[in-house]
């Protein structure tokens, strides 16, 4: 299998590791410069990140055990993509099973890619609004907590690095942005 891939040229591909989550693999390659070589990338289930905002501006985090860092963080609302789920539909299910909460306003805020260098998973951003509440059906692996705090708060952990999960940090800066921007609302 001889591929051209933008300027580099695939020679073999080896899928080392996958499961319904993740794909691991690692091609030959020529590299730009002609060398031979190796480039190995990770692909993730496409995803979704969610920030619901109420009408007093306030913000609903999920704070949980993540076991990679092994350790509580806050976060926005996230999650992967079903096989062939739309963003939207994915972004409507997993606010209502992570905290219970159902969104009449969407607001879609762009895509954010995790690492460009060596990791292929889209994350689409969502903004929520006009919030009603139901009970949450968190999966077997989740512990979530809701955590609900003023907007503003929330950018400031961030900008302390209080919330450091990539998705939520792009998200949340993004929301500011466009809520500060759009009818000249100020969230302070």
């Amino acid at each position: 299998m001889v591929q051209k891939y933008g300027p580099w040229t695939i020679q073999e591909r080896d899928f080392k590791y996958h499961n319904s989550f993740i794909n691991i693999r690692e091609d030959k390659v020529l590299q730009p410069d002609g060398q031979p070589g190796t480039y190995s990338t990770v692909t993730l289930k496409p995803a979704v990140a969610i920030l619901p905002i109420d009408s007093e501006h306030r913000v609903y985090l999920a704070q949980q055990f993540r076991y990679a860092l092994g350790q509580e963080t806050i976060e926005v609302v996230s999650g992967s993509l079903e096989d062939n789920e739309p963003p939207f539909e994915a972004a409507q299910r997993e606010i209502q099973e992570e905290l219970g909460i159902q969104a009449d306003e969407w607001s879609k805020l762009g895509v954010f890619d995790l690492d460009t260098s060596i990791i292929h998973c889209p994350v689409h951003l969502f903004l929520a609004k006009q919030l009603t509440f139901q009970e949450a059906h968190q999966e077997g692996t989740e512990t979530i907590k809701a955590v609900r705090i003023p907007f503003e708060t929330a950018v400031q952990m961030v900008m302390n690095s209080e919330i450091t999960h990539g998705p939520s940090c792009v998200l949340i800066l993004k929301a500011r942005n466009v809520l500060t921007n759009s009818r000249g609302i100020s969230l302070t």
